[in-house]
């Protein structure tokens, strides 16, 4: 689905309007309320910087209607920045998250393919060391290359906009904090979601739940 810039723009100013003690889930976070618009200029060096192509609909959010803000959860990360499970900051402070945008997302399928644990029990010298090793290897950012993370559902679980690669323009979804892996954002009726899908997807609901009658 394409950006409808009106619609958003309206249905925010809706759930303003009707949701004034922030019922809707997040929005006590984002209280519907957006970032500023980026330049088309800024988009350019961003997607230049990284070797990477924004998917329009995510370019038309950020150009059109705000960097970030309101939006599913606890709200749409600014460009270049994401939660480190308290605050948003930029990537190069999140440690060992965003991978290489330039690189294909590697996953067509749900993945969930943890290392193996050596045969070792809690009082082994070395337990910390290597479950250290074993967390840094599942959650290492190669697993999200050609992918970057959009907002988080709470106890750092994500959703990511794929970049690169044949998933490119799809959310997925991260649930590695709960040992469920990455997989794409799905449903019985429709198999990948856009930017576009997800975020008029959540717009929508969230109007119903306030009460407002669709046309």
């Amino acid at each position: 689905m394409a950006i409808d810039v009106s619609r958003i723009l309206d249905g925010l100013k809706t759930l303003r309007k009707r949701d004034p003690q922030f019922e809707i889930f997040g929005a006590q976070d984002h209280r519907y309320e957006l970032y500023p618009v980026l330049s088309e200029d800024a988009l350019r060096e961003f997607e230049q910087r990284h070797g990477c192509k924004l998917p329009e609909d995510y370019r038309t959010f950020l150009l059109e209607i705000g960097n970030g803000g309101a939006g599913p959860c606890y709200g749409v990360f600014r460009l270049g920045e994401m939660d480190d499970g308290w605050t948003n900051r930029p990537w190069p402070t999140v440690d060992g998250l965003v991978g290489d945008l330039s690189q294909p997302f590697p996953h067509t399928r749900k993945w969930n393919k943890r290392p193996k644990f050596p045969n070792v029990d809690e009082d082994h010298p070395e337990f910390e060391t290597l479950l250290s090793e074993h967390e840094r290897q599942y959650m290492d950012p190669a697993h999200v290359a050609g992918a970057i993370p959009i907002c988080h559902l709470g106890c750092n679980l994500r959703h990511w906009l794929v970049v690169t690669g044949r998933e490119a323009g799809h959310v997925w979804v991260d649930e590695r904090a709960d040992d469920a892996g990455l997989y794409p954002l799905a449903t019985l009726l429709k198999r990948r979601f856009t930017f576009g899908d997800w975020y008029h997807r959540w717009l929508t609901a969230s109007l119903r739940a306030v009460g407002k009658k669709r046309t």
